[in-house]
């Protein structure tokens, strides 16, 4: 599975660079790339994917018996010449298409650089899952999926049964991708022991390298720079997941409210080898009292409000002078 965040490896990566001298290994140490013009390049790509590519958006509005509910991707050429491009198929009855930017800092892959870009990925939703809400990037969210760079490469997939992770854990922009789509309502289990979901959201996300893995790939299929394409069919989510069992919803726990928990660390000056975020840490000011203890909970243990004690603005769980 591809999909695990990339945080956890940038000290090794940074440990690797400082170490790694010329008489270690023949040949040159290539630097990282500028983000901000693999950024713009990315981007270059995606939209002329988008624009020569179109779905399987016709099965979508006109069910059929024995449909399969997947997406494919073809080229706009020859019998398909009059198709419908992903990039206008916003325009399609009942299929959705947006975009998002995001910002991201170069030293997010352990870049020294000290540059920062904006981001943009794409989503198609070919169906709207029939949920009240979507989820967030702190929730679990149960899905499957298949990943592929722009070429048609898989290089990763869930197995057909459906499966659990938090949406900060995986790549960022799968994760705020995902937040785009309703789930399904209604968990069926089938006589093998097995569950499948009905009217859960079918679609897919566009990501550039900046909010995959920029500079590092993964592994031997995911080449460094590489923009993604992730088809997803959102089955459901846990509403307000609370990740550590601090009694914080993980939501709440994005400080600086840009859509990713993962640079969200009040006591990271304490912590030696090891990155916790708050959304991962049950003593998020490290002054020993347990988050638990320094907000304010219902009788069930439900979240209610924060404290802030000495009312200098900054709430207990993050103050440790309150």
């Amino acid at each position: 599975m591809r999909l695990k965040n990339i945080g956890v490896f940038v000290l090794v990566f940074l440990i690797i660079w400082s170490c790694k001298k010329d008489d270690d290994s023949p040949g040159t140490i290539v630097p990282p790339r500028s983000i901000i013009e693999v950024a713009a390049e990315d981007d270059a790509e995606i939209r002329e994917f988008l624009s020569t590519h179109f779905f399987n958006y016709e099965e979508f509005q006109n069910v059929e018996e024995g449909f399969d509910f997947k997406i494919r991707f073809d080229t706009i050429a020859g019998d398909n010449e009059g198709k419908t491009s992903i990039l206008d198929s916003g325009s399609l009855p009942g299929i959705e298409f947006g975009m998002e930017k995001i910002t991201v800092a170069s030293a997010g892959f352990g870049v020294s650089d000290e540059e920062v870009a904006e981001h943009t990925f794409y989503y198609l939703i070919a169906r709207q899952g029939t949920s009240e809400n979507t989820p967030t990037i702190g929730d679990n969210v149960v899905l499957r999926y298949e990943g592929s760079l722009l070429d048609g490469t898989l290089f990763d997939a869930s197995s057909n049964q459906p499966i659990t992770f938090n949406l900060s854990g995986v790549v960022q922009g799968f994760g705020n991708g995902v937040e785009y789509f309703k789930s399904g309502t209604d968990l069926i289990v089938n006589g093998d022991g097995t569950v499948s979901y009905s009217d859960y959201g079918i679609g897919a996300i566009f990501i550039p390298s900046g909010l995959a893995y920029f500079n590092r790939g993964s592994g031997s299929s995911i080449p460094a720079y590489a923009p993604l394409i992730f088809k997803v069919d959102i089955f459901t989510f846990e509403e307000d997941t609370d990740f550590d069992g601090d009694g914080i919803p993980s939501i709440l726990e994005d400080i600086d409210g840009d859509g990713n928990l993962n640079n969200d660390n009040t006591d990271g000056d304490t912590e030696f080898n090891v990155f916790l975020a708050n959304y991962n840490d049950t003593d998020d000011d490290a002054d020993g009292i347990p988050t638990r203890e320094e907000i304010v909970l219902d009788e069930e243990g439900n979240f209610v409000e924060f404290k802030d004690t000495d009312g200098d603005g900054t709430p207990d769980h993050l103050d440790r002078d309150s």
